[in-house]
């Protein structure tokens, strides 16, 4: 054998010290110093893509396919889940609850840093996204949601809590965001301006919103638990030093978008979309555009685009005229438009009447759930996203990613009144002057989108002036809820208006009332989705559903069971 290298040796010694010291050093480098360690992290780090991120999932709803839902848009390409609620028996929560359990770090370090601000915010964040599933969905984990990283089935697979119970939940938060934010600004010793995307870190305005909030939730009770509603909004309305709540709207909850990218822009924007079929295909509903008409509302030219030309049956034109696109130059108004003359045997020739077009000069929408929208009105274009020139497109302003009127609104002035004018008006509840209410929620809204000048004229007028009516105060809050549509839609379960009619391609014969419970849901955590699929009231048109009758959209939750209510 032979002899060992004692130069060798030395360093098998050498290292064989080192290696304990090695191991300490590298534990050191994996631990990441620019980690977010969720027990040690600041919460305004994480506040602020709470923030954002519910501002643009709360947006995308209320612009996109609820906004088909409710009416106030439709497509004339992809139109299947916008326009006809085909939305293949499955529809996803994941982001909203990803923002909740952002929001529920954010409130438990708030917590353990004893920092008030941080918590009343996150609880006021809190109650709107689950405020925003139930009423969605339904029943849907609460209580016992957000707690995976503990680990058990109880805390993995949770249970589906009943709505009245994630209602009840949502009030109480709100009643200690209440408390939790009545303090001064200059009381919170971790300020959070820099990260507050809405109100710029001003607790007064975090106050309002939490009690505005409350008021939407009690509202949507008032059917179901009239007395918990009443109390619940007279005890708010009747001390409002205590329970501030929006009343201008300066005071809306309100989120701007940077629009340096595609992932910080007003949605389906066309700055950052090369063909500008996100904008494009979206089309103005007959629904909203008629109701609108007939109120000489100003807010339509600032939702929409006239029509690029306008139709014009003429018998006094030739035989096919008009049968081939061919815009002739007009003024109307002392405005230069086009119009596009059709002589009568060309419409007959195409097996439609003067019923099947609309020759409307101005704003013409397209009506809900129809065959073939891409060539509705003698479109020139059947491409799927036309360019239709003969229905009103979104008004420009929507192309681009951001701009002063291009914003994520949670909750707004204009909502407040409405809810208190219905409160006392048709409740009659110690909410106030119902008309005044109505009054200043339709001033609130034209004030958004800069048309305060118009408010006399606008209430002036017979069909506008306040009638003492359900219908016209959630018709008006229908109308003042463009971009945000989603609102839209819970006020249309609770009342039934306005009088939505489903259109023949629609998947079911009227207006849905839900979301499908989606489809990971049925297949990881099915016993507790088989106990919430119990409580949902099958009804005539449940087998319009395309997972079966008992998760169908058209099934009711608890909030409008034993109401008559939509339909």
């Amino acid at each position: 054998m032979k002899p060992v290298n004692k130069s060798i040796l030395l360093c098998l010694g050498l290292l064989l010290t080192a290696l304990p010291a090695c191991k300490k050093d590298l534990i050191k480098l994996n631990d990441n110093p620019n980690g977010s360690n969720p027990a040690t992290i600041n919460p305004n780090l994480v506040l602020s893509t709470v923030l954002t991120q519910a501002g643009i999932e709360i947006v995308t709803l209320g612009y996109q396919d609820m906004a088909g839902v409710m009416q106030h848009t439709q497509k004339d390409g992809w139109t299947t889940t916008h326009n006809e609620y085909d939305w293949a028996g499955t529809n996803s929560w994941t982001a909203y609850y990803d923002i909740l359990r952002n929001n529920q770090l954010v409130y438990d370090r708030a917590v353990t840093l004893n920092n008030e601000l941080q918590q009343g915010v996150s609880l006021v964040m809190k109650s709107m996204m689950f405020g925003l599933i139930t009423d969605l969905w339904g029943d849907a984990p609460y209580t016992q949601a957000l707690k995976g990283q503990l680990g058990g089935t109880d805390n993995t697979l949770p249970v589906y809590d009943p709505q009245q119970v994630i209602y009840a939940g949502i009030l109480a938060d709100l009643d200690k965001a209440n408390t939790l934010l009545s303090k001064s600004k200059s009381e919170y010793t971790n300020p959070i301006d820099a990260v507050d995307v809405y109100y710029s870190g001003d607790p007064t305005k975090w106050r309002k919103m939490a009690n505005s909030l409350a008021l939407r939730y009690y509202m949507r009770l008032s059917e179901k638990l009239p007395d918990v509603a009443k109390v619940g909004i007279e005890k708010i309305v009747g001390d409002p030093a205590k329970y501030p709540i929006i009343t201008d709207a300066s005071e809306d909850a309100a989120m701007s978008f940077p629009g340096n990218s595609n992932a910080d822009s007003w949605p389906a924007n066309a700055t950052y979309d090369s063909d500008s079929s996100g904008y494009r295909r979206l089309k103005m509903c007959n629904t909203l555009v008629t109701y609108l008409q007939a109120r000489h509302d100003p807010r339509l030219g600032v939702w929409a685009n006239k029509v690029q030309c306008f139709l014009r049956i003429d018998n006094n034109q030739p035989p096919g005229t008009g049968n081939v696109y061919k815009p002739v130059d007009t003024v109307v108004n002392g405005e230069n438009r086009k119009v596009r003359y059709i002589s009568p045997d060309v419409l007959a020739a195409k097996g439609l009447t003067l019923n099947d077009i609309n020759q409307d000069i101005d704003y013409v929408g397209l009506p809900p759930a129809i065959p073939g929208p891409a060539v509705y009105n003698l479109s020139p274009d059947a491409s799927q996203a036309s360019r239709n020139p003969h229905v009103s497109w979104l008004n420009d302003i929507y192309k681009q990613a951001k701009g002063p009127l291009l914003k994520a609104r949670l909750i707004s002035a204009a909502e407040v009144h409405f809810i208190l004018a219905e409160a006392a008006g048709i409740k009659g509840w110690a909410a106030g002057d119902a008309e005044t209410h109505y009054n200043a929620a339709i001033k609130a809204s034209l004030t958004t989108w800069g048309l305060a000048g118009y408010y006399a004229a606008y209430i002036s007028q017979p069909a506008v002036k306040y009638n003492h009516t359900q219908q016209q105060i959630v018709e008006q809050k229908w109308a003042a809820s463009w971009t945000a549509a989603t609102e839209a839609w819970a006020d249309f379960k609770r009342t039934g208006y306005p009088q939505l009619h489903a259109g023949p391609y629609a998947k079911g014969p009227v207006v849905p009332v839900r979301l499908y419970y989606m489809l990971e849901e049925r297949n990881l955590n099915k016993a507790n989705l088989a106990d919430a699929l119990k409580r949902l009231e099958v009804t005539n048109y449940s087998s319009f559903g395309a997972n079966g009758a008992q998760n169908s959209p058209w099934s009711k939750p608890w909030i409008i069971q034993g109401t008559g209510k939509p339909w």
